[in-house]
């Protein structure tokens, strides 16, 4: 039996058909997958459409510009304080003068008067040296001097002898010329002799060894029974003062002119001496000095601040952190740097319209920063809230909710849901 023309066509139709209703289970398929992903949270339990789409629900209309749902932010209130400017910068703990104790004479080491790490004076006595050969030394000195100033006082009295006899004509001038010239040379001798005394007096006093400064005694690199002179390169110990004390660091070039102008005005700049650890303040001080050339490599200056290190918490070689305080700004305007944001025009941030709960993008020109604020010169006053947290996802007329904020969908949803299953 040859089947009839219609059945053909009875296929083809089923065919498109079964496509159509494919194609529309797939596009329900994707409308059910939209709005499990997009529904708003506030939306009630059972996912009723009401909730979250009326005019009060956070993924209404009034949501946003874009028509999402609100999100939470932190926010923050712009106040007035006083900001100080800060230099931070790392810094090295240096002796305001180290000597290193030698002896001026040769002699055998005597007697040691120090203990290692004891804490000296300039001037006191530190070591000992063999006096005996220089107090020889000084006896023949004065020994010869005093003969030699004895032939003086002799040639004197000839020579006064002599001018008398001239004034009488009974002695031949060249006689009294010749007198005159002996006590000349007579004298220089005497002047000579009387140096070469100082000179043995002074190596006499140089056998008493004394500390050049105040300071703390290092390790003794010599004991006694050892010949020393003034040639030795360690000498007997170093001396390193350490109150005061002084810190050096790097002043980057672009502070330099900041730095300059507090110089100028004869200002006392604090400085504060923390730990590698920032957390501990071990002494403050004050700006001493700025160098006066930049270090082409690390393009920073160098600097000193002086401590007065009374309690010794300062070390020579030691690593701190500085801070040096500049200047204070007096009654900035500041938020917390986490409300500050960069976009492709500059600084801004989100400032927050409480009545509304919408925010709206400012300008600001942003000034000084401290750890966790941040001054801002223009574009805010005092008072204002700004978005701390949750920025991200903002844009200028988003709809925003506050962690204080009560859910929409305790105080309408719930009612609502409340009406829909109470009995009629």
């Amino acid at each position: 039996m040859n089947p009839s023309p219609s059945q053909p066509r009875r296929g083809r139709r089923a065919k498109l058909i079964g496509s159509v209703i494919a194609v529309l289970a797939m596009a329900g398929l994707g409308g059910l997958a939209w709005y499990l992903t997009h529904q708003s949270p506030a939306s009630g339990p059972g996912g009723a459409p009401g909730a979250a789409s009326g005019p009060g629900g956070v993924g209404g209309g009034r949501g946003g510009r874009g028509g999402g749902m609100a999100t939470t932010v932190g926010v923050a209130t712009a106040e007035r304080t006083d900001i100080p400017v800060i230099l931070d910068a790392l810094g090295t703990v240096t002796a305001a003068a180290t000597a290193t104790v030698r002896p001026q004479v040769a002699g055998i080491l005597q007697k040691i008067h120090f203990s290692e790490g004891q804490l000296v004076k300039a001037g006191q006595v530190m070591a000992t040296i063999d006096p005996r050969p220089f107090e020889m030394a000084l006896m023949q000195a004065s020994g010869t001097r005093q003969r030699n100033e004895a032939q003086l006082d002799s040639a004197k009295v000839t020579l006064e002898r002599y001018r008398t006899l001239l004034t009488q004509d009974s002695i031949a001038r060249q006689e009294v010329d010749t007198q005159a010239a002996l006590v000349k040379q007579l004298q220089g001798t005497a002047m000579t002799d009387r140096a070469a005394e100082g000179v043995a007096r002074l190596n006499l006093s140089y056998t008493q060894v004394k500390a050049p400064i105040t300071g703390r005694v290092g390790l003794r690199v010599i004991d006694m029974g050892n010949l020393v002179g003034s040639g030795d390169a360690n000498g007997i110990a170093v001396i390193t003062q350490l109150s005061p004390i002084d810190v050096e660091l790097a002043v980057p070039q672009d502070r330099v002119p900041d730095l300059q102008a507090r110089i100028r005005d004869s200002a006392s700049l604090a400085a504060t001496a923390f730990d590698r650890t920032r957390t501990t303040s071990l002494a403050r001080g004050e700006f001493k000095a700025l160098d006066n050339q930049v270090d082409v490599q690390t393009g920073t200056v160098r600097a000193k601040a002086r401590f007065a290190n009374g309690d010794q918490a300062l070390f020579p070689s030691q690593f701190v952190n500085l801070r040096l305080e500049m200047r204070t700004i007096k009654d900035a305007v500041v938020v917390p740097v986490t409300a500050l944001r960069h976009g492709s025009t500059g600084d801004f941030v989100y400032v927050l319209n409480a009545a509304e709960r919408t925010v709206a993008v400012r300008p600001v020109t942003r000034g000084q920063a401290t750890v966790d604020k941040v001054e801002v010169k223009t574009g805010l006053k005092a008072g204002e809230q700004v978005i701390t947290e949750g920025a991200d996802r903002l844009k200028d007329g988003a709809k925003v909710t506050l962690p204080t904020d009560k859910p929409a969908v305790g105080a309408g949803g719930g009612r609502r849901r409340q009406r829909e299953g109470a009995p009629k």
